[in-house]
């Protein structure tokens, strides 16, 4: 009985043995294209950086605004900006970035962050 279950037991192993030999070149290749880099081409290709005036501003920025809602970004130094002779001007990749950090936090991001402050506050 022992002997017919280490024969099983062998041509079980040798059967899996033979089969996952079949499949290795096939998960192996299924794996390198899945996992492979591929170009994304948003960030691949870099987009050369310019610089905008103010109206060029107004006209890039998604919410159109007007002229003195830029000034008043400027005053508050909240908008990205750089000065020379006498005019204002604006780096793309500068405005860019400023978009994407405008983004508002979730509920749960709050409140991460309120525990985390909580935390290392020494009461």
């Amino acid at each position: 009985m022992a002997a017919e279950q280490a024969l099983s037991s062998e041509k079980e192993h040798l059967f899996f043995s033979f089969i996952l030999k079949g499949v290795e070149p096939i998960f192996k290749t299924w794996v390198r294209e899945v996992f492979q880099e591929k170009p994304q081409t948003t960030q691949s290709v870099k987009e050369p950086d310019f610089w905008f005036d103010i109206d060029g501003l107004c006209e890039y920025h998604p919410d159109k605004p007007k002229k003195p809602t830029v000034y008043g970004w400027v005053h508050n130094r909240s908008v990205p900006c750089h000065r020379g002779q006498k005019k204002l001007r604006f780096l793309k990749s500068e405005i860019d970035l400023w978009l994407k950090q405008g983004r508002k936090r979730t509920y749960q991001e709050t409140a991460i962050e309120a525990d985390q402050y909580l935390a290392k506050k020494k009461w």
